[in-house]
């Protein structure tokens, strides 16, 4: 938001420079953007000097040039040519030296016209961008000094304008008054000379005859308001003085009815709006709730619906504006208007906010609104206006001020205790110095006791409710550079959980990347469509959001899945086919039922989801792999192995059809197995709903299940071993109905402590081979830490777990 330095003064009298004012604006917490100048003529006319015509005489090559000399104040007179018709000698006008940039981006430059050099020009008043005039030269009073700049002589306005960026918890400071109201309490707490004024609207009176009824049928959307009926206006432009200030802070002048509403907005951050009061249909304002999809044509020509939580102001036959967010088009204000019915109100935040977003609005009011109006600026705000239309444009307050406010809302109460605020502060400040801040931040000393007080907060602080936020009013204002760092500093120290879930993550992260993955990052929000087929993610359990930005982020995600495969599918359609992706992040569900009783609420939790996708761009050192299914099961069960997770005393399960065609699920053992996660081929039908016709395989990992066995594993470290290992081979003929994890099980059990390591190297299927039957090769690594294993014990331990898989599985050696 923009703030004018010419227009702040008028509020708080003091001697700062813009730079100053900046400066003091950020220390008491409204953080300054930006200070620009901002000049009534772009260039303040700068080389533009008073001067005086020595000589004028007829150019001999033209009927209507004059060759002049001029004294601007140099030390020799210099020729100018001129083609103005009232130019003489012995004038007094305004001369552009040579370099002069005059408005319009048009330089003067030494010139040779009909023969003769012109080393300036005598400027007319659209030439200098004063006036319209270009008839002649601009002939000054005879008492102008020669060599004045053209900005002191003509008194040129010069304004600075304060670019303030405002934390939503301080609204308050939204208008030149409220910046001017902290500016003076932090020049007071220093005894700095200032002086700090509202204006005053003791002026108005109620006038003769009968003002527009006004019924408001929800008192809590809409607390108070307030309406003033004004009758014989005459809209027009606004005066200059008025264009001025709103153009100061961004804004279009319109017209005087309009215009004076801006004002005040930008004065005291009250929003008013303006109807014409006899477009009010039915002769009376009612305030309520907006009837499911009624409509509504906005200000912006939208025809809008809207839902029965919305507040509006309705005449008798429909709305005629949405409540503190946006005017309607049938009821403001136009050049025929004659007379003006001023609403001045405080609307209740929340509702004020939800109705915004939904209509994907944000205007002046509704920031405002939705923060938290201050609700004794509503009656100053619609009197002060009502005063300034009867001066700028005529007309008389009509009847009694309409007011609707059941319920006040006063002054928080909060009891302070000084020494614990100073403690709060670190510093002893001193009582005193703490009730003048207060005092000049309008506090009021309900009780003052030894030691402390009682303090009503004024309404338009919004976040001020403990002792604790006095505190942080009082800080602002003294300063938080006047606090001396102490000599030492208390602090406790909290425990780290063993092992330190962050840790852990980051870690994982890192090995992911390491292998050549991606991390992205998407938004929880998401399309309930993408749940209407899924039985593994149904629909019913999705979250909802209650007032959702649109109908493509209406509920929370149920897995990562999904928003892996957006990322895919936006890369494909940019010609990146090749991809390596992970991503850590929350997924949500309703619960689910138990016992046939449907559970309130939604639970939480966070996951791990990996993707690969497509052949990576070919090396000529290495052949490219195409990614498949069980190079990222390798990465998954890396991982486990990584945090000694063994996939071998996992149960596992094949994955859901609807989302995998092929895949397997990993669960703890147990009654009601726990899903650890999940490893598949992306079903096609699934991949061509995101627009993805090529293989996509993924895998989500339930963190909170991978942490709780990560956390149930104690590391430890042991020597390392000082004997040989010994390695031996079997080729084994099997029916295809035997895993390897089967295997891998029994040997370890059949080779008891000998048996480090079983893997399979090779899986043969073809010629030679019996139908329903496929060749596995594994390979055994044996060590003893104790000893050198002999030839012996070697082939004894080989022969028990030979004899475990025939006797088991049927296979037969090779």
């Amino acid at each position: 938001m923009k703030i004018s330095y010419n227009w702040l003064k008028t509020y708080l009298a003091c001697d700062l420079t813009p730079e100053a004012m900046a400066e003091a604006i950020t220390s008491i917490g409204l953080e300054v953007d930006s200070v620009s100048v901002q000049e009534e003529i772009p260039g303040g006319l700068a080389g533009v000097v008073v001067a005086e015509v020595l000589t004028c005489e007829a150019h001999p090559d033209s009927d209507h040039l004059h060759i002049t000399t001029v004294n601007d104040g140099s030390p020799e007179p210099v020729t100018v040519v001129c083609g103005a018709p009232n130019v003489a000698a012995g004038q007094k006008v305004l001369f552009a030296r040579l370099g002069t940039v005059l408005p319009g981006d048009f330089k003067i430059k030494k010139s040779k016209i009909r023969g003769v050099e012109s080393f300036g020009m005598i400027c007319a008043e659209d030439e200098l961008g004063i006036g319209s005039s270009h008839d002649g030269i601009m002939v000054l009073e005879p008492e102008a000094v020669v060599g004045t700049p053209a900005k002191e002589y003509l008194h040129l306005a010069e304004d600075a304008a304060i670019e303030i960026e405002f934390t939503a918890n301080r609204i308050d400071g939204a208008s030149h008054i409220g910046v001017a109201r902290d500016l003076y309490a932090y020049l007071k707490s220093r005894d700095i000379p200032c002086e700090f004024r509202i204006p005053s609207v003791e002026a108005f009176a109620e006038g003769e005859g009968e003002s527009m009824p006004v019924e408001v049928l929800d008192n809590e959307g809409a607390p108070r308001y307030v309406g003033i009926t004004v009758k014989g206006v005459k809209v027009a432009p606004s005066p200059e003085w008025l264009q001025k200030r709103l153009l100061a802070v961004g804004l279009r002048p319109i017209n005087n009815v309009v215009d004076i509403s801006n004002f005040v907005l930008y004065e005291i951050g009250q929003p008013l709006h303006t109807f014409d009061a006899d477009r009010i249909r039915g002769g009376k304002v009612i305030v309520r709730r907006a009837a499911q999809d009624e409509k509504i044509v906005t200000l912006d020509g939208i025809e809008r619906k809207l839902d029965a939580t919305d507040m509006v102001i309705a005449d008798a036959e429909g709305p005629m504006c949405i409540a503190g967010v946006f005017g309607g088009d049938e009821s403001g204000v136009t050049d025929a208007t004659v007379n003006v019915f001023i609403e001045g109100a405080y609307f209740d935040p929340a509702s004020v906010r939800k109705t915004a977003k939904r209509q994907q609005l944000s205007t002046d009011a509704s920031y405002r609104f939705e923060r938290g109006a201050d609700p004794e600026a509503a009656l100053w705000g619609a009197k002060r206006a009502a005063l300034l239309i009867r001066e700028l444009a005529g007309g008389e307050v009509v009847g009694k001020v309409r007011e609707v406010y059941p319920q006040p809302i006063g002054r928080k109460r909060i009891e302070l205790d000084y020494a614990r605020i100073e403690r709060f502060i670190g510093k002893a400040i001193g009582h005193a110095t703490i009730e003048k801040i207060l005092e000049a931040l309008n506090y009021q000393f309900v009780e003052k006791r030894e030691g402390g007080a009682v303090v009503a907060a004024p309404t338009y602080m919004v976040d001020v409710y403990r002792e604790c936020d006095v505190v942080e009013e009082i800080l602002r204002i003294y300063g938080y550079n006047n606090i001396e760092l102490p000599d030492n500093l208390r602090m406790s120290v909290n425990a780290t959980p063993s092992p330190e879930p962050e840790a852990i993550r980051n870690n994982i992260s890192n090995f992911l990347a390491a292998n050549g993955f991606v991390e992205t990052m998407n938004n929880s929000l998401t399309k309930e469509e993408y749940y209407t087929r899924l039985e593994t993610w149904p629909a019913e359990r999705c979250v909802h959001i209650v007032n959702p930005l649109s109908s493509d982020l209406n509920v929370m995600r149920q897995t990562l899945v999904l928003n892996g495969l957006e990322v895919i599918a936006y890369n494909i359609n940019r010609q990146v086919t090749s991809l390596r992706t992970f991503e850590y992040g929350s997924v949500y569900q309703r619960l689910p039922e138990k016992d046939g009783t449907k559970l309130e609420g939604y639970e939480e939790h966070q996951n791990f989801a990996l993707f690969l996708t497509g052949t990576p761009d070919k090396v000529w050192r290495t052949p490219a792999l195409k990614s498949d299914f069980f190079q990222l099961k390798g990465y998954v069960e890396l991982l486990m192995k990584r945090y000694r997770i063994d996939p071998s005393t996992l149960q596992t399960a094949a994955a859901p059809s609807d989302v995998f065609a092929e895949g397997l699920v990993y669960s703890l053992p147990g009654k009601e197995p726990k899903v650890l996660a999940t490893v598949g081929t992306v079903n096609p039908v699934l991949a061509r709903r995101f627009g993805i016709k090529q293989p996509v395989f993924a895998a989500e990992i339930n963190w909170q299940v991978f942490f709780a066995l990560v956390k149930r594993d104690k590391f430890s470290f042991k020597e390392m071993p000082k004997f040989p290992e010994v390695r031996r081979d079997l080729a084994l003929l099997l029916d295809e109905s035997v895993s390897y994890a089967d295997l891998e099980k029994s040997a370890l059990r059949a080779g008891k402590k000998l048996i480090r390591q079983v893997s399979l190297f090779d899986v043969y299927r073809g010629d030679k081979i019996p139908a329903g039957k496929k060749q596995y090769a594994l390979n055994f690594v044996l060590q003893d830490p104790e000893r050198t294993l002999t030839d012996a014990e070697v082939e004894n331990v080989m022969g028990k777990v030979l004899a475990t898989f025939e006797n088991g599985f049927g296979a037969v050696l090779r």
